[in-house]
Parts: structure tokens; C-alpha cells; sequence
């Protein structure tokens, strides 16, 4: 295992948030427009502690995918600290262990009954303290479609994933290729 389980699921849940902007999700139109999605997203990736389903909190994390899209596309890993330093304190981290859901032992950095944005910011901002400390940051990538905007995690063992999951860009990419290929022919 590359990165811890907990690790990985704050970063699914990241992609899959970031992944909901225009130019990113699998319908090219922003997916994350109504409470009703917010709550599904919330369900899917399994966030613990308080949840308002408010217009308020929708908004809150819609402006967050912008901040948590700039890790995926920081160049450096003092870039990438330097935003995760301001989300922790941002959120108000405060790091304890806890142990729920079978999980066994992990991180939580900040109360459950802290908004959602700010809990979903810590987490994510939590594990990119793992990717950077690990010098792991080369595996947050960029689809590499040129048709797409999503961001992934690589955790193949060799580094070698270059397109999301969100739009069948690899096997949309492969066609490309072969048809410009046989066209050439």
C-alpha cells in the first residue's frame, strides 16, 4: 500500500469533488449545482460529522474545488505546502486519533461539527502532508486527455497512469491514435 487507507480516501474524495467543475466531470457541465448532489457526493465518500444540506454549505464547497484543483496543478512541492500550510490553518486543524466505521486508527484534524468545507479541506489538506512528506507529489496528476480537465491519483506501482477515470479518456485517446494512424496508412 502506497499511501495509508485513510490517505486515499481523502484523496478519492478530493478528485472526485474537483472532478464535478465544468470541463472535468463526466458531462463537461458543473455537477455539484444542487443540494441534492452535495448530499450524494457526501454519502459516496463517506465524510463523518455534522452536515447542514444548506445552500450555504453547497456553496462553500463548490468554491473549495477551485482551491483543491490548485494542489493538483501546484509545479513545486513548496507550492503545494505553502497551499496545504493555509488550509490547515485555514480549518483550524487540530489533529487527533480516531477510530470509527472499521476503520482502525486514523487522523482526524478538526471537530465533526465543524462545516463541512472546512472538514473537507483539513482532510484533503491532511493528506497531502503524506504525499509531500513521502515525495509522492509526481502521482497527483492532470488528465492526460486534451480534451479533459480531471485530475487523478496514480497509484499504479510504476507511475504509468496518465488518464482519468471520469470520461473514458484512455480508451477516447487509444481510438484517437489508432484512427490517425490507419488515416495515415
Amino acid at each position: 500500500m502506497l499511501f495509508t487507507h485513510d490517505v486515499e480516501l481523502s484523496l478519492a474524495a478530493a478528485t472526485t469533488l474537483v472532478n464535478t467543475l465544468p470541463g472535468a466531470s463526466h458531462s463537461g457541465e458543473d455537477e455539484l449545482t444542487t443540494p441534492e448532489q452535495l448530499n450524494a457526493w457526501f454519502e459516496d465518500e463517506g465524510f463523518t460529522g455534522d452536515r447542514l444540506g444548506t445552500e450555504e454549505e453547497l456553496e462553500s464547497l463548490r468554491a473549495l474545488r477551485h482551491r483543491l484543483r490548485a494542489l493538483w496543478s501546484a509545479e513545486t512541492d513548496a507550492e503545494a505546502a505553502d497551499l496545504v500550510n493555509a488550509m490547515l490553518a485555514e480549518g483550524g486543524a487540530l489533529p487527533r486519533l480516531v477510530d470509527h466505521d472499521g476503520l482502525g486508527l486514523h487522523i482526524h484534524a478538526n471537530r465533526p461539527d465543524a462545516p463541512l468545507a472546512d472538514r473537507v479541506m483539513v482532510e484533503v489538506a491532511m493528506a497531502w502532508v503524506d504525499v509531500l512528506r513521502q515525495g509522492e507529489h509526481p502521482r497527483m496528476k492532470q488528465c492526460a486527455a486534451d480534451d479533459c480537465d480531471a485530475i487523478l491519483v496514480d497509484l499504479s506501482r510504476n507511475r504509468s497512469k496518465r488518464f482519468c477515470d471520469v470520461g473514458n479518456c484512455g480508451n477516447r485517446m487509444n481510438v484517437r491514435a489508432f484512427r490517425a494512424r490507419t488515416a495515415s496508412s
